[in-house]
This record gives C-alpha cells, structure tokens and sequence, in this order.
C-alpha cells in the first residue's frame, strides 16, 4: 500500500523542482526564434500610410493575419506618440458580413474626416468617418444602367413578355472602384463598371449564361461625385476605352483620365490612352496622344505632365523610364532616366514643391525615393535607414513624410520625416507580428556569369559557422522581378530548419538597368540559368555550404527555372517548382495575357524551335531529381495543365514526382499564402510549407522535425 504522507523537506523539494521547471518553460517560451509553420500563419500586413492634411496623425491599412480571417482595417497612428507609448488605435471594424475589411483610405482635404472602401450588404462602398466621433455612413452609389444586353433582340432566354425594349432603366447600385478626392474637397471620382441589369440577371439565373469571348459590352466608366449632395455624374468618356483611374489637377478643374482598349485589345498590344477632362465640360473629354504604355501618371509644373512608360531601351513590357512631357498633343518629351543603372516605375511620380520630381527607384537590392532636380543629369538618393521602401507619402503642403520599409533583418515598419533626407522616427504602429521572432540579415555577395556581374543574398543559419548546412536556392517571380534586401517571412522559416537560402538575380532582373533587364531576350533557361549555378558554385566555394545537400524552388517564374533545372542538372537533391511555365505553347494559348510572354520569344507558331528550347517541357527526358509541384487551380496566369503536363512527362519518364494542386487559389493569393501574407484561404499556405519542407527533409536524409 502506497502511503500519502510526504514530508515537509521532500514536499517542498518538489515544489522547488516544479517551479523551476515552470520558470524554464516560460523562459524557453519567451526565447526567439524563427518561426514555425503555424507563426507563418500569424503575420499581419501593413500598407497605404497616408500622412494627415497638418501632418500630425497617419492612416495605416493594417491586414489581420491567415488565422484571422486577413481582413484589413483602418488605423490612426500619431506622429508624436512614440514607438511603445501608445498613439495608435484602429479607426474601423468589420461586421461578420464582411470578408474583406475596411481599406483604400484617404483623408478629405480639410481633414476632419476619412474615405475608405468596404463591402458591408451586396456592395462594396465608400464610407465618410468624422474624425470627432460619429458612425461611418456609405455614400449611395445608384447609376442608371447605359447597357442591358437582355434587350437585345438574341437574347437567351427570350424575355416572354416581362421585359419591353422601352422599359424605362431604373438606377441599380453598384460597387465602388477606385476614387480620388478632389484637392477642394467637393468632388470624388469614382470608377464604376456598368452594373448587372435585372434582365441579364434573369438570365443567368435560368442559365442562359453563354460567355461570348471578347465582346462584353459593360465597360469600367469614370463618374464624378458631389460630396455634399451624393449625385453621381457620368463623364462622356466613350464607348471605345474602360477607364483605369483618374487625377486630378490642383485647381480641382480638370482630370487626367486614363484608360484601355476593352475585350483583350492589351493581348495584341498595349492599348493604352490618357484623356484630358475639364470638369466644366464633362461630356466632352479629350485624348492627348499620349504613348499606350503609360504607367504611372501625375500632373507636373506649369502643364507638364509626369509619366511612366515603355523604357527608351528595348526591354521587357513594364519596364519603364521616367518621362516628362508638355500637356500640348505635340509636346515635348524628355526621358529622365535614358542608360540608369537601375529601375523605375512604383507608383506615381510626384511633384515637389521646389519644381523637381520624387520616383522610387531600384538599385540592385535595395529600394529608395530618389528626386530629379530641373537639369541634372542623375537622380538624387534619399537615405533612408531601409533597404527596402515599400510606401511612401506626404500631404498637399508637404510639411511631413511617412514611408513602410524594412530589410533582411528588420520586420517591414512605419516611419515618418519631417523632410526628404531628415533623421526618420519609427511609429507606434502595429507590429507584422506578436511573437519575437529571430530574423537573419541578408549577406549580399556577387560573382562573374558570362560577362554579368550577378548579384545574390545568402542567408545563413547561425549554426553555419560551426559546420556545413544544407542550401536552398530560390528563384524569383518574373522574369522582370527582383529580390531586393526585404524581410521575408518564408526565408527565415527555412532558415530555422538549419538550412541556407540563396536568393539570386539572374540576367532579365530589374534593378541593374534596362539592358541587363533585356539579357534573358530569347534566351529563357539559357544565360539566366548559368547565372543561377555560377551563385551556387561561388557560396559552395567561400561558405560552409554542404555540397552535397542542395535543393532548388521557385514560383511563377521560379518555379519555370525550377522545370528548367530539373532537365538541365542532376546535382540538386530535390526541386520544388510552384505555378510554373512548362510549355511555352500551350502556356501561350491558355493565359491572360499573352503580351509580356511575346517579347521574350514571339508568337510560338511563327518560332516553334524558340518556344520549345525556351520550355522546361524540353528536357524531361533527361530529368532524374525528385520534383514536386504545387499549383493552384484556378490560376489564370499560369494555368493548372502547365504542372499537369510536367507531372504526367515526369511519371512517365519513372522520375519521382508530386503533384499538389489547391481549389479556389489563383496566381497571387496561393503565392501569398506560401510565403507568410496574411490570405482567407486558412490552410492552403500551412499545407504548402509542411510538403515543401518534408520533401527537403527526405532529400537530404533528415528526420522530421
């Protein structure tokens, strides 16, 4: 029989023992580290600072995390409360209803109130919150319908008698797109698609829902709003153009509107157009000529317009200069940035009050405002205490600047300047994430391909020094995309597995200038390829690198080099190619849009030989190393058969291959998932990260972790 009794030393010797087992357990708790898959799932996202008309109080979009819901939210923040002494509070809240939150806000000039978009009920809206206190209450958005398409005499199914041609239109409400509050703060424009008739929704209801590819006629419209009587007013824009967003002058009296060709004109060239409105004559707007490829637009000095658009440089499509130009249809124009070592293009260009023009720029890994001042030859850089600028934004006087950044090591955080170039101060906004968390700085090295100077970030495990760890090149998006010394949730997540992340980029990459951006031109999987080997040659050559433990992945493009490798080499142990490119033709055929894809190979039926070397399908005869594939399957950029076709040559080939596929997902939402950005799909990303990292584990002989 066991007795009961403990004595008073013995009891309190194990109460000793407990606390301090307790004590441990809360310090190992609290000790950082690198997150887990389930943490990935807890980051939140910041975005859209805007800096208050006195330039003293902040507007933050702040995205609740995955586990959430990813909804995003309205937030105050004050220039002078502090980083930990409070001085931030959310401004909105979402009912249940509403899945995606409270975004797009903007303070009115006066800056007693704030504009923001949200859907609450059938319809995304745009809602006015007083400053002082009060209820957000949505402006009622209703346009009379300028389309019906059941009235037309094909209609399907015939009306029987309910719906008469002479049927007068009645005002429908519609959803709100992107607005723009005008600098007197008496008009908001507003861009509307033409609203769903209830003739046509009859007949989609009783499924006559025929889909006639490239002849819809609704069209996105610019509207102009009074802000104090709600009335909508439609400007003559014609039938020909959707229009993208408008800008306004800083007199309030005219609008700069831009514009696309409708049904798929952009898939056989840019169908691009800006139109000059004035706000005393709406019905009868103006195209200024300018070039189809304008990007980002903004009203310059005395008439002068500043623009993005199509680099002077033969370069891939989105590749762009900076221009200026007079408003006059024959203006002059001036290319700003003609041979810069690197890239433009985030955003609109802005004005500064001294005459010259700000633009964010990319240079090699890092990201930073830049000003063009009248007659130099070379931008000016901004210093900032970031390598990466992700947002930046002043007011109409310009007495303040608030810009979102960070680096390898640095979370992405709020900060504002009292002027362009003075001492930044963090703000009290929210953080990305509750938990502390260990972070890596990007080690930046470079190293000679061809006739390239080609630069990477390697991040290191903090056991790397001690012994060689196993590496992980991953490959970007693009291929006109970059890397740039960013916090990156996913890499630090890989990193606390105990292995390296080589991060390159290759010829084709922006932030090296628009020639360097061209390298890849007809040559996909060709110069870029070497370029990515020459990286993993160079780290396995000067870091503690196990050669014998190498993995490769990649998404969207990335994930296209992956199917690239996979032919090419054997020396990886293991491959992960997420929403790739595998056969430039049927790729081709199936997409978006085919424009960009064009300028690197042509039209494939006219250069078969091209599309076919320049498509990772090619070498799937030779391929050997394990391969898996992660694709969405509503992906519209790159469509679920391209990884169909890879895991069907691949399996047939007795190479071994997973394929994993994802409902709902499309391009962009299941690449945020996978890398840690908050997403409503709960589980798509956490699922990815756990296949990902168990198909490495195997590869190199580990256990599960």
């Amino acid at each position: 029989m066991r007795s009961h009794f403990c004595g008073s030393l013995v009891c309190l010797g194990l109460v000793s023992l407990a606390s301090q087992a307790l004590a441990q357990e809360k310090a190992q708790e609290k000790k950082p580290s690198f997150p887990t898959n389930e943490q990935m799932r807890h980051f939140r996202a910041l975005a859209n600072p805007k800096l208050s008309p006195d330039g003293k109080h902040v507007l933050l979009q702040v995205t609740d995390s995955t586990t959430d819901g990813a909804k995003s939210h309205i937030w105050l923040i004050d220039i002078d409360g502090g980083v930990d002494g409070g001085g931030s509070r959310q401004l909105t809240f979402s009912p249940d209803s509403d899945r995606m939150g409270e975004r797009s806000a903007d303070w009115m000039p006066d800056g007693q109130s704030i504009v923001f978009e949200a859907h609450r009920g059938d319809h995304t809206s745009l809602y006015r919150l007083p400053m002082n206190g009060g209820e957000a209450k949505p402006f009622e958005l209703k346009v009379t319908p300028l389309v019906d398409e059941s009235k037309v005499p094909d209609f399907v199914p015939p009306p029987k008698g309910e719906v008469k041609k002479d049927d007068k239109a009645e005002p429908i409400a519609v959803d709100a797109g992107g607005y723009k509050i005008s600098p007197d703060g008496k008009s908001i424009t507003l861009v509307i698609e033409d609203p769903e008739t209830p003739g046509e929704k009859r007949g989609k209801d009783a499924k006559a829902d025929a889909n006639w590819v490239n002849h819809n006629e609704h069209r996105e419209r610019l509207y102009i709003m009074d802000v104090a009587t709600g009335k909508l007013t439609l400007v003559g824009m014609p039938a020909t153009v959707n229009v993208r967003n408008a800008i306004w002058s800083d007199d309030s009296q005219r609008l700069l509107a831009m514009a696309d060709a409708p049904n798929g004109a952009s898939d056989l060239g840019p169908s691009g157009s800006v139109w000059l409105i004035h706000t005393n004559d709406l019905a009868h707007p103006t195209d200024i000529g300018m070039v189809p490829t304008v990007g980002g637009l903004a009203w310059g000095k005395d008439d002068t317009l500043l623009y993005t658009a199509t680099s002077k440089i033969d370069a891939p499509p989105g590749y762009d200069d900076l221009y200026t130009r007079t408003l006059a249809r024959d203006g002059a124009v001036h290319d700003l940035t003609d041979g810069f070592a690197g890239s433009i293009g985030r955003g609109e260009p802005t004005l500064l009050k001294d005459g010259s023009i700000l633009e964010i720029l990319d240079q090699g890994f890092d990201t930073m405002p830049a000003v063009f001042k009248p007659g130099a030859t070379k931008p000016e850089i901004v210093k900032l205490p970031v390598a990466t600028l992700s947002a930046l934004d002043t007011n109409e006087a310009q007495n303040g600047w608030v810009f979102l950044g960070g680096d390898g090591a640095h979370p992405t955080a709020l900060y504002y300047m009292a002027a362009l170039g003075a001492t930044p101060k963090m703000l009290s906004a929210p953080k990305l994430t509750t938990d502390d968390l260990l972070t890596v700085a990007a080690k930046r090295i470079e190293w000679k391909s061809d006739q390239f100077t080609i630069q990477g970030t390697l991040y290191l495990p903090p056991d790397a020094g001690s012994k060689k760890v196993p590496l992980i090149v991953e490959v970007h998006g693009g291929p006109l995309g970059s890397y740039t010394d960013n916090y990156a949730p996913f890499t630090s997540f890989l990193v606390g597995h105990g292995w390296a992340v080589l991060h390159v980029n290759p010829r084709g990459s922006t932030g090296r200038g628009a020639a360097f951006a061209a390298a890849n031109h007809n040559d996909l999987g060709g110069g870029d390829y070497r370029d990515i080997m020459a990286g993993v040659d160079f780290v396995l050559k000067t870091e503690s690198i196990d050669p014998d433990k190498t993995a490769l992945m990649g998404y969207s493009y990335g994930g296209e080099m992956a199917g690239f490798v996979e032919g090419k080499t054997t020396r990886f142990k293991a491959i992960v190619s997420c929403a790739p490119v595998i056969d430039q033709q049927s790729e081709y055929g199936t997409e978006g849009g085919s424009w960009y894809d064009r300028w690197y190979y042509g039209k494939p039926w006219e250069h078969e030989a091209d599309a076919w070397r320049q498509s990772p399908l090619s070498g799937a005869a030779k391929a050997k190393t394990p391969f898996m594939l992660i694709q969405g399957e509503a992906d519209t950029t790159d469509p679920l058969g391209q990884s169909k076709e890879m895991y069907r040559a691949l399996r047939q080939e007795g190479v071994p291959v997973e394929l994993v596929t994802y409902p709902r997902d499309n391009h962009g939402p299941l690449g945020s998932a996978i890398y840690g950005s908050p997403v409503r799909e709960t589980w798509h990303g956490f699922d990815a990260r756990q296949r990902i990292v168990a198909f490495f584990q195997k590869a190199f002989g580990e256990p599960a972790k």
